[in-house]
């Protein structure tokens, strides 16, 4: 099979990696990808948002299969552009995006389906945003009802924090039209949890569950970010629970996504909370975590490639996708700055000692290849080291070892990824 990724981060290079790992694949490319994907697979210039030039590509060069990796090109329809081209796409059309593309979308579709989620309202006039905080008080959650990157998330402690985050992002638009409308919610309380599962319209398979650390600071301080670390397995997620979360969450809201005739197809993305009163929906994603990505795939122990080409089929059926009995921690390393303003340009060493460690991947993601072949940082999140071992607390010494290997003074890491688990 010939195969394109699409995306350059840390994700897409779990992912390049993985299917460069079956025994089906003859040809891998990734657009744009980025210096330690280049390792596995041949990058093309081309931008996850140039849908026209990415359809060209992909039929130039006569592929099997386009793999998504970003949330964006997926609610930009890259799935409707490949297939209208008689090429499969392993990700949900537009239509079904919406499931991430809009936060309002998706508690409609909890409320039609009654999967259980958290109280909520929504709202397009800032005003009544802000009457709605100081009636209902704090805390409370405010979301840009559209994509920000995974930053348009503020868990406001105090009306004040709430009606701030609501000026932000309705009044200065620092999140530009994603925050046009906002949802508010009740604050759930609990542990979270990323579940995964690959769906073909009508059925889902698990695909395994990993716990973020969205905070940029040890003990979960400072603003959200694209996620600092994770790891998997969740000591307090066993596959029981996995599979009712399957059952009561996602499967209904497939169910219903057919029943309005947009079948959700590609990889689901259930952010819960583990409340007293049970598992509740937070949001959908529509594609792979990052870093969840990472520490997952390198639990993988079945060829992912047949299940996603099975996925666009529509024949997952019994298809069974299995991680192996190892722990995995990812910890992310940012550029100074990060998220607010991370500095580009610094170089970076010790890579090669890092990766040479057993049990031990680096993943890039925000990086570039300097004029004489260094690394450089390109990015607000550039480098996911992955440590994988018997058990959490072996993974997490693997991982952090291997970050002391790696020479950057301009860049940082949390220090506490997966310490309670561990």
């Amino acid at each position: 099979m010939r195969v394109l990724v699409v995306g350059s981060g840390g994700r897409e290079h779990a992912l390049c990696r993985a299917i460069a790992a079956s025994p089906m694949l003859t040809r891998l490319y990734c657009a744009p990808g980025n210096p330690g994907i280049a390792a596995v697979a041949e990058c093309v210039d081309i931008g996850v948002l140039d849908i026209p030039t990415l359809v060209g590509f992909a039929q130039d060069n006569q592929m099997d299969l386009v793999v998504p990796g970003p949330e964006a090109p997926l609610v930009a329809g890259i799935t409707d552009a490949m297939e209208a081209a008689g090429i499969p796409c392993c990700g949900p059309t537009r239509a079904a995006a919406q499931l991430e593309g809009s936060k309002s979308f998706t508690k409609e579709i909890c409320d039609a389906a009654s999967i259980p989620t958290a109280l909520w309202e929504r709202f397009d006039d800032a005003d009544q945003a802000r009457a709605f905080v100081r009636h209902r008080g704090a805390p409370i959650v405010v979301k840009a009802d559209g994509l920000a990157a995974g930053k348009g998330v503020v868990i406001a402690t105090t009306e004040d924090e709430a009606v701030a985050a609501i000026d932000a992002m309705m009044d200065r638009k620092i999140f530009g039209d994603a925050g046009a409308a906002v949802v508010l919610e009740e604050c759930l309380t609990g542990d979270e949890v990323s579940l995964f599962a690959l769906c073909d319209g009508e059925d889902a398979v698990i695909l395994g569950s990993a716990r973020d650390h969205k905070r940029v600071g040890d003990g979960d301080t400072g603003p959200n970010t694209g996620g600092m670390g994770a790891y998997s397995p969740v000591p307090n997620f066993p596959p029981a629970l996995e599979q009712a979360c399957l059952e009561a969450i996602i499967r209904p809201a497939l169910k219903h996504m057919a029943h309005l005739g947009t079948p959700f197809r590609g990889i689901l993305f259930a952010g819960l909370m583990l409340t007293e009163e049970g598992a509740k929906l937070i949001e959908f994603n529509v594609r792979f975590g990052d870093p969840e990505c990472q520490a997952l795939l390198s639990r993988m122990q079945s060829d992912l490639l047949p299940a996603l080409l099975a996925a666009c089929d529509g024949e997952l059926g019994d298809f069974d996708v299995r991680l192996n009995d190892s722990a995995a921690v990812a910890v992310v390393m940012a550029a100074r700055g990060y998220p607010e303003a991370p500095e580009r340009g610094s170089t970076i060493r010790g890579l090669d000692a890092a990766a040479a460690r057993p049990g031990v991947s680096v993943f890039h993601a925000g990086t570039e290849a300097g004029p004489d072949g260094s690394v450089l940082a390109a990015g607000g999140r550039v480098l996911t080291v992955c440590g994988t071992a018997p058990d959490l607390r072996q993974a997490r010494d693997l991982a952090y070892a291997a970050v002391q290997d790696i020479v950057w003074p301009e860049g940082f890491c949390r220090r506490d990824i997966a310490a309670d688990a561990a």
